[in-house]
């Protein structure tokens, strides 16, 4: 292990602690198991130090042995729990989000719907596409957004039917819905379906689709996208090609706000 100078450390510095979180760190997928002598070749540890650690993180239920070799136990899960449960929404879905779009090589978004509008919380942008810039706080009408279907389709229909009673349903594009009852016909086959496709209805151009992402209750809080130029796609193409990985993303994010009870959206 790597020995950092007294100089750079502050008078809080707990070395048993920097050390028992180098032995738990000596374990992954390439090593699961390890002897006393190997984890001390790793941490850079004596051996009996190594050995006071291991055996004192196996009387805390971290580490099991057979009497030569030691391994991790599901308890260290624990440790990324309380870390999970620190997190809100937007911090939840940006390491899912660099996944999905590193993957279909577009750019990706988290919304939740305030009002009659998507908000942006979260997003990778790989490439510029819309005439206007799209940050963290963008708002667009949810009635011409594959997000926003998503998020209206998850609505009950007490909340559905006060939306299309209030809501303006402006003509953007001439592939815009603006019919409540057109609107509602397709918020029914979003719900079918699981997903949503918007096809040039914000922008020209623009072809988005999106999924929910619901909490542990299984209502549904965002929604989750990829958008692309109707120029390097088809909508077949957007069916083969991105809708299984965005749901898997979705399914990702979902599996983390499970264990993260705090998580909520907060926008910065």
């Amino acid at each position: 292990m790597d020995e950092v100078g007294e100089g750079t450390r502050g008078a809080h510095h707990v070395q048993s602690l920097e050390r028992g979180l180098a032995v738990i760190k000596a374990f992954n997928a390439g090593a699961p198991e390890l002897t006393l002598s190997e984890v001390a070749r790793v941490t850079g540890l004596t051996r009996a130090a190594a050995r006071r650690f291991l055996l004192t993180l196996a009387d805390l239920g971290y580490v099991r042995t057979d009497g030569k070799h030691f391994s991790l136990t599901a308890r260290v899960l624990e440790l990324g729990y309380a870390f999970l449960s620190s997190l809100s929404l937007p911090e939840v879905a940006q390491p899912h989000l660099e996944r999905l779009s590193a993957e279909v090589h577009e750019s990706s978004s988290v919304s939740v719907l305030e009002g009659g509008d998507i908000v942006y919380i979260a997003r990778v942008a790989v490439s510029r596409i819309m005439t206007v810039t799209i940050n963290v706080g963008t708002r667009f009408p949810a009635h011409a957004t594959s997000m926003g279907h998503v998020l209206l389709a998850g609505l009950d229909a007490d909340a559905l039917a006060a939306y299309l009673a209030e809501a303006e349903l402006t003509r953007l594009t001439s592939h815009t819905l603006t019919s409540p009852a057109a609107l509602r016909a397709e918020l029914v086959k979003v719900r079918e379906q699981g997903w949503a496709m918007v096809d040039q209805e914000l922008e020209e151009g623009l072809r988005s689709v999106a999924a929910p992402i619901r909490d542990r209750h299984g209502a549904v809080v965002a929604a989750v996208n990829v958008s692309t130029h109707a120029s390097r796609t088809t909508p077949e193409s957007v069916r083969g090609e991105m809708v299984p990985p965005l749901l898997a993303a979705a399914a990702r994010i979902e599996a983390d706000l499970a264990v993260a009870p705090a998580a909520h959206a907060k926008r910065g």
